[in-house]
C-alpha cells in the first residue's frame, strides 16, 4: 500500500476570493481519488496489459515505475507552480493533462507507447495532486480544514481498494470488448467533468513567489531516470554494454544535481532540496527509512498480481478481491496509529514495521508451498497483517522524520520526503523485479506455476530485508529521540 504523499507546499499565506461550495469539494477529493486509483489500477490490469501487448517483465514494471517516478520528481515543482499561478489554474491544467494521458494509455498500442504515456500522466498526477492539499488549506478554516482532510484520507483509501476491487470487476468485465483498455478511459469522463466543474474551486496563490529550480529538475530527472533504465531493461536484455554506461552517467547527473543545490542556496536562491536538513543525522537517517519501506510497497503488489494472475490462473476481479483485505487492514491501521502513538510512543512505528515484516514473511512462507490446487484465501491473513502493519508504520514514519526539521524548512522537506515516497517505489520495482525475472527465466522446464511461485518467494528476500533494515533504522531513531528528550530535562 503506498500512502498519501505529503503535501509539498510551503506554509505561506494565500487568500482566496470566494468561499468554497460542496461541489469545490467534491471535485478536489475527485482529483484525488483518480490519481491514487491509477496508481493501484495497473497491478490488476498488468498481467492482462502484459498478455495482450507482448510486453516483457521490464516493459510492465516501467509501466509502473514510470509513473511513480514522474509524479516523484516533479512534485516539488507542480506545488511551486501552483503557489505561483494560482492552484485552481494548475489544478485544472493538471486534470487536463491527466484525462489526455489516460486516452493515450487506453488506445497505447505497443508496450513503449502504454510507458510514454504513463510517464506522461505521472507528471500530469505531479501538477494536479499538491493543489488538492493546498487548496484544502487555504480555503477552509481550522474546523473545515480538519474535516477536509478526514475526507481525503478516506477518499484516498478508498481509491486504493476501488483501484484493485472495482479495476478487477472492469478488465473481467471486458466493456466494449476493450479489456484492460477501461481502466484507463474511465478516466476520460471523469476528468472532462472535473475539469468543467472545477471553476467553483476558489482559486489562491502564495502571497510570495518562489522561483522554480528548473535546472535542477532536469538533472535529478535524467539523473533517476538514467539510473531505472539499466536496473528494469538489464536482466531482460542480458546486462549489455549500455546498461553501465547508463549508471554511471546517472550517478554523474544526479553529483551535477547535489552541486547545483549547493550553488544555488549559495546564491540565495530556492534549492529543490535544502542541503542543510542533512545536517541533521536524525533527518538523514529517517529519510533512508522511507526510502527503503516505500520502495517494497510497489513491488510487492506488482510481483503478488503477477503470481495470482499469471502463476495461480485467478481472475482480474478474484485477484482484486484477494487484494482488498490488505487495503482495510491498512486504512484501520492508518487511523488509529496516530491515536497509539500518541498514547505508546513511537516504539508503535517499529512494531507496524515488524508487523509488516511478518505479513511479507507469511506469504514467502504459505507460497512456497503452495500448488495451484492450494486455497487461496488462506493467503488473506498474511496480507491483513501486513497491511495492517504498513499502516501503522508508514503515515506515523513521515511525521517523526518532518518533526525533526525547523519549522522553516517544513515544507521543503515534506516536499523532499514526498518524493523519496514515490521514486523509492520506482526504484523497488526495479529492483525486486531482478531477482523475480532471474528467478521466472531461469528453468523453462519446471511447470509455469512453480516458477511463479519460486519468483515470487525469491523477490520478496529484497522487501524483508528492505523492512528489517528500515526497523533497525527506526529503533535507532527512536533512541535518539529519547536522548534528547532526556538531555532536555
Amino acid at each position: 500500500m503506498t500512502d498519501t504523499p505529503l503535501s509539498a507546499t510551503r506554509p505561506a499565506e494565500c487568500q482566496t476570493q470566494r468561499p468554497a461550495s460542496p461541489l469545490a469539494l467534491f471535485i478536489l477529493l475527485l482529483g484525488g481519488f483518480i490519481t491514487i486509483f491509477d496508481l493501484f489500477v495497473v497491478n490488476i490490469a498488468i498481467a492482462s496489459i502484459q498478455e495482450s501487448l507482448g510486453a516483457s517483465f521490464a516493459d510492465i514494471a516501467f509501466v509502473i515505475a514510470g509513473y511513480e517516478l514522474a509524479f516523484g520528481v516533479l512534485l516539488i515543482a507542480g506545488s511551486r507552480l501552483g503557489d505561483k499561478h494560482g492552484r485552481r489554474r494548475l489544478f485544472m491544467l493538471g486534470m487536463l493533462a491527466f484525462t489526455l494521458s489516460s486516452l493515450l494509455c487506453g488506445i497505447a498500442s505497443s508496450a513503449s507507447m502504454l510507458i510514454a504515456a504513463r510517464l506522461s500522466q505521472g507528471a500530469a498526477g505531479a501538477l494536479l495532486f499538491p493543489q488538492i492539499y493546498a487548496s484544502l488549506r487555504v480555503i477552509y478554516d481550522e474546523r473545515g480544514r480538519s474535516r477536509a482532510f478526514g475526507l481525503l484520507g478516506m477518499t484516498l483509501g478508498l481509491a486504493a481498494i476501488a483501484g484493485q476491487v472495482l479495476g478487477g470487476l472492469l478488465v473481467e468485465m471486458n466493456l466494449f470488448g476493450l479489456g484492460w483498455r477501461v481502466v484507463f478511459l474511465i478516466n476520460i469522463p471523469i476528468g472532462i467533468l472535473a475539469v468543467i466543474a472545477a471553476r467553483t474551486i476558489p482559486e489562491s496563490k502564495a502571497e510570495t513567489e518562489t522561483d522554480i529550480d528548473w535546472a535542477g529538475v532536469i538533472l535529478i530527472s535524467l539523473g533517476l531516470l538514467l539510473l531505472l533504465l539499466p536496473l528494469l531493461e538489464g536482466p531482460h536484455l542480458g546486462w549489455p554494454r549500455w546498461t553501465g554506461y547508463s549508471f554511471i552517467a546517472g550517478l554523474v547527473l544526479l553529483a551535477l544535481f547535489l552541486a547545483w543545490q549547493h550553488r544555488l542556496t549559495r546564491l540565495g536562491g530556492t534549492p529543490i532540496i535544502s542541503l542543510t536538513l542533512f545536517r541533521q543525522s536524525s533527518f538523514s537517517v529517517g529519510a533512508l527509512c522511507v526510502l527503503l519501506i516505500y520502495s517494497t510497497a510497489t513491488s510487492l503488489f506488482l510481483c503478488f498480481a503477477l503470481l495470482l494472475q499469471a502463476g495461480l490462473g485467478l481472475s482480474p476481479f478474484a485477484a482484486g478481491m484477494l487484494f482488498a483485505p490488505c487495503s482495510v487492514g491498512f486504512i484501520a491501521a492508518s487511523l488509529s496509529a496516530p491515536k497509539l502513538v500518541s498514547r505508546f510512543g513511537n516504539k508503535v512505528i517499529a512494531l507496524g514495521a515488524a508487523l509488516y515484516a511478518t505479513g511479507i514473511g507469511g506469504l514467502m512462507m504459505m507460497t512456497w508451498g503452495f500448488t495451484p490446487q492450494s486455497n487461496v484465501t488462506l493467503l488473506i491473513w498474511p496480507l491483513v497483517i501486513l497491511g495492517f502493519g504498513q499502516g501503522m508504520a508508514m503515515t506515523p514514519m513521515l511525521n517523526l522524520v518532518i518533526g525533526y526539521v525547523e519549522e522553516r524548512h517544513a515544507g521543503i522537506a515534506a516536499g523532499f520526503i514526498s518524493t523519496m515516497q514515490q521514486v523509492g517505489g520506482a526504484f523497488g520495482v526495479s529492483i525486486a523485479g531482478i531477482f523475480f525475472m532471474n528467478i521466472l527465466t531461469r528453468d523453462a522446464g519446471i511447470a509455469t506455476t512453480t516458477r511463479y511461485l519460486e519468483a515470487f518467494s525469491g523477490a520478496m528476500i529484497y522487501n524483508l530485508l528492505a523492512v528489517v533494515m528500515a526497523i533497525i533504522l527506526i529503533l535507532r531513531l527512536i533512541r535518539t529521540v529519547t536522548g534528547k528528550t532526556a538531555a532536555n530535562r
